[in-house]
């Protein structure tokens, strides 16, 4: 059974067996030559609930605006029970966008009896790992209770299932994966594997579902820094799809378990082979997928930029200038491709003897990142001999330490990654929609105040695929006329980071990037509401 079908990849191939057997599934393996690639490491076994415990008691924003409040079929209320705790439950307020848990549709199921005084309530928020989901169900049962007439509260808390904001036709195993980061660092040895693996263990230790990707195939790091009791990939021989190996609770993908080892192909070859390792395995639902990328720029960091919709990017370095240098074309990459890069961890970045703290490598490497290209959180780690020691035994210092200095930053860079990947898919999930009482287009770029309107009209005419534009003269294609000007969008959806698609009522789907919106002119004389029939 051929993992890769493409006929100019003969030597890699699926051996299969019966699924209960030692070795698994599955194995990659040469048919040009035999496999060096023999792990007799033995997994260390380590109770999940000696980390898990220590990771939940931190405080930031973790949900994105939802929808409006869904009152239950069967609620016995009158609108005025109703918009009592509803007004009593508006009083809670995100910390993070200073809008509360009403307006930002937080509230789910609201059931009232007045004749018994019991008000029962959902709190459903994005991701089960949002920090303050404790605060949020204390000052609820708080807020409620102190209405006259209620006996009782019952608050639940939720989450919605895990889904991607970007709306393309993503592969089967992309398509449960509520947020994709990035971790990158473009120059090899600064420890980026290192962060990529905790930041995962530390995600789950929040209560995150999560998935870790090694996507550097000349030099897995991932079959040394975790221990799998499986460490051979699996195959579903039904569904021609890879099944992760999981340690603790984190699903693993790498080519290092595909039973080689480390590759020796051209490029072409290694971008076909992350693609298909990435988009074929049954990831299931994930709150964050973390990919460790590869060192560069090339290639098949273009390939999984462009092929997986990235939320965001953690951007790894070291205090010298050399790394400096190599960090910026990383950055510049991610800008050029719509990916907020959110945060940057400056690694080996001091240690401290009797009190006195050194910095060995110089200052101000990941400083000079942060305030060169914006990005909003800067990150140290110090120079620890459990840290690297952790990462050759198999157990990630998080997992190991959990409570020690190196745990509580990344548990501090956990949080920034909840909260930064909320805020964006809050921040693209309402970047363009259309207001149907004015008859116009709102539209507010990520990380841009000015709001501004669009006739939907000028938006179609305005389309630039080969459908409206001949792509070899420039002629317009698409005439004026052609475009009544009534017309309204069907639906508007999210295209990750950089655009939207806009269904038109003659069935097509127009790509529209925002810096194409920018561009377009812009409503002047805004049109009165109008009332708009349910």
């Amino acid at each position: 059974m051929q993992l890769l079908h493409a006929p100019s990849w003969p030597h890699l191939s699926f051996q299969t067996s019966d699924r209960n057997s030692k070795g698994g599934l599955l194995s990659l393996v040469k048919c040009l030559q035999p496999s060096t690639a023999n792990c007799s490491f033995q997994p260390q076994k380590l109770e999940r609930s000696i980390w898990v415990s220590h990771k939940r008691n931190f405080f930031s924003f973790c949900a994105t605006k939802a929808t409006s409040v869904e009152a239950g079929s069967s609620a016995a209320s009158s609108g005025t029970a109703e918009g009592d705790v509803l007004k009593a439950l508006s009083q809670i307020i995100d910390p993070d966008f200073g809008t509360d848990i009403v307006a930002c549709g937080f509230v789910k199921d609201l059931l009232i009896d007045e004749a018994s005084g019991e008000v029962s309530f959902r709190l459903e928020l994005t991701t089960p790992a949002c920090p303050i989901k404790d605060m949020f169900e204390q000052q609820a049962n708080e807020v409620v209770a102190r209405l006259p007439w209620v006996k009782k509260v019952a608050v639940t808390m939720s989450a919605q299932p895990a889904k991607p904001i970007f709306a393309g036709d993503l592969p089967a195993g992309l398509q449960r994966i509520s947020n994709i980061v990035a971790v990158s660092s473009c120059k090899g040895g600064v420890g980026k594997s290192t962060v990529a693996v905790n930041l995962a263990y530390t995600l789950a230790g929040m209560g995150a579902r999560v998935g870790v990707f090694d996507a550097d195939v000349y030099g897995p790091s991932l079959p040394t820094m975790v221990s799998p009791e499986n460490r051979l990939l699996e195959m579903n021989p039904e569904k021609r799809t890879i099944i992760p190996t999981d340690y603790l609770g984190v699903k693993l993908v790498s080519f290092g378990f595909a039973g080689q080892g480390r590759a020796i192909m051209r490029g072409p070859m290694v971008s076909g082979v992350i693609d298909q390792l990435l988009t074929t395995s049954e990831w299931g639902e994930l709150d964050y997928l973390v990919i460790d990328m590869p060192p560069g720029t090339g290639d098949i960091q273009l390939t999984l930029c462009q092929v997986v919709p990235l939320t965001a990017a953690v951007i790894v370095t070291t205090p010298q200038k050399l790394a400096f240098i190599d960090v910026a074309k990383g950055v510049r990459m991610f800008s050029k491709l719509k990916v907020p890069c959110v945060a940057v961890v400056e690694n080996m970045s001091h240690f401290d003897v009797d009190g006195k703290r050194y910095y060995p490598f110089g200052r101000g490497s990941g400083s000079q990142v942060v305030q060169q290209f914006g990005i909003p959180h800067l990150f140290d780690l110090p120079i620890r001999p459990t840290l690297s020691a952790s990462g050759d035994s198999g157990t990630p210092e998080v997992v190991a330490d959990p409570q020690g200095e190196v745990a509580q930053t990344f548990q501090n860079l956990g949080v920034c990654v909840v909260q930064q990947c909320a805020k964006i898919r809050q921040q693209v999930s309402t970047a363009v929609t259309y207001d149907k009482s004015i008859k116009a287009i709102r539209v507010k770029v990520p990380d841009s105040e000015e709001e501004f309107l669009l006739h939907p009209a000028t938006v179609r005419r305005n389309d630039r695929s080969a459908q409206s534009v001949d792509e070899w003269t420039g002629e317009q294609k698409l005439q004026y006329g052609d475009i009544p000007e009534d017309i309204e969008p069907e639906e508007i959806r999210p295209m990750g980071n950089y655009a939207v698609s806009i269904t038109w009522p003659d069935g097509f789907s127009q790509i529209a990037p925002y810096d194409q919106l920018q561009m377009i002119e812009r409503l002047v004389d805004v049109p009165q509401p109008t009332a708009v029939q349910s």
